[in-house]
């Protein structure tokens, strides 16, 4: 579960660098999923590494869009006027870093490096977007003591660079730019939760754990609490967020993708209930002779009683992992229709040559052999 398929490169990529690109995006309305899918392919003949496949303007949701170019410096005919001011060129610079593709953020920072040609401003720019993309990402490292891995989140930042790891009560300071660990220390009390509330959520650690041992090869979780971490006794309401994050990284074949799902748990003391929420944010990029995305997530809620710290542990757990295996499930079954939905998008059934697609072996086109031969690229 919660794993991507990666297969050798067939042939070593074109290295054409004059050839355009185009950029098709594609929404697939799966009736399988309660959200849509979103693939953002982006069919270029020149591409051929992930430093070349920055993010597209032109992209559909969930990318923002960039900061504006045109602005008082800019000519309202159209034409160049004034360069753009520093703060403009870091605001552009913060877009590309941040909605770089998963694992991917550090040959977009060599390519915005050398297009700025100003160091000050780039590491203006990478300072603000790099933590902000760990975070958001939940980049997770190994620790330097290798007692295990910490995962880069809003919930365990105590402040820029130092977060806790609430398995190990420890705090590591973060280098946001290296993705590295570069030391620990020992949590201090009032940044850890009382003996009654770290019960629970030890618990749910340890449960939450073997899920994700069995389900995501790579794979790394953490359970921090939210509110109530000072409640000493039964009686008063407290918070949960379980955070799970698992990669793969294999520019080399060229792919890349992440799973990520955060899973909020109120504890109502009085009704003696536990209400769950859940967000699954899956994202892949594959890049062999094109360059396609896919940036999906789901929200999920569901609830259960609470109980004991273990049984509430090994409810909570099942919870999650019949929402996450099913949503996977949807996945898969969504790309076994994607030859007779999807691809179906990208042109008409009878195109100007009077030429039928070959419906029947999709799986087996070259997307950029094909396109760049109907659309008479480079021509």
């Amino acid at each position: 579960m919660g794993t991507l398929d990666h297969r050798q490169p067939s042939r070593p990529p074109p290295a054409c660098s004059h050839v355009p690109s185009v950029r098709v995006a594609i929404v697939i309305p799966s009736s399988l999923c309660s959200a849509p899918l979103r693939f953002v392919p982006t069919i270029s003949t020149h591409s051929t590494s992930p430093s070349r496949l920055l993010p597209s303007p032109s992209s559909p949701p969930p990318y923002p869009p960039p900061p504006p170019l045109q602005g008082p410096e800019m000519s309202d005919e159209g034409g160049a006027g004034e360069p753009l001011s520093d703060r403009q060129k870091r605001e552009i610079a913060v877009w590309f870093l941040s909605n770089a593709p998963a694992g991917e953020i550090h040959y977009v920072a060599k390519d915005v490096r050398a297009l700025l040609g100003d160091d000050a401003v780039y590491e203006a720019a990478a300072a603000e977007a790099f933590p902000e993309y760990n975070k958001a990402r939940l980049v997770s490292l190994e620790l330097p003591d290798r007692s295990g891995d910490i995962i880069i989140s809003t919930y365990g930042e105590i402040d820029k660079n130092n977060y806790l790891d609430p398995r190990t009560a420890q705090v590591a300071t973060i280098d946001h730019m290296k993705q590295t660990c570069t030391k620990l220390r020992p949590a201090e009390d009032e940044e850890l939760p009382s003996a009654y509330i770290e019960e629970f959520r030890c618990a749910l650690d340890v449960e939450l754990s073997k899920y994700v041992v069995e389900a995501y090869p790579k794979g790394a979780c953490a359970v921090y609490c939210t509110s109530g971490k000072d409640i000493e006794g039964p009686g008063a309401d407290f918070s949960f967020t379980a955070v799970i994050s698992a990669a793969k990284r294999s520019p080399q074949n060229f792919c890349n993708g992440s799973w990520r799902s955060i899973w909020t748990m109120d504890f109502n003391y009085e009704l003696q209930f536990v209400d769950i929420k859940g967000k699954i944010q899956v994202d892949a990029h594959y890049f062999e002779e094109g360059n396609v995305q896919l940036d999906t997530n789901i929200d999920r809620k569901d609830s259960t009683m609470m109980q004991s710290p273990d049984d509430c542990a090994v409810s909570i757990t099942n919870i999650i992992r019949h929402h996450e295996s099913e949503y996977l499930s949807s996945l898969e079954e969504s790309y076994l229709n994607l030859s007779d939905a999807t691809f179906k998008d990208l042109r008409r059934k009878l195109p100007v040559t009077r030429t039928l697609f070959p419906w029947h072996n999709t799986l087996a086109f070259s997307l950029t052999r094909d396109l760049a031969k109907e659309l008479a690229l480079g021509k």
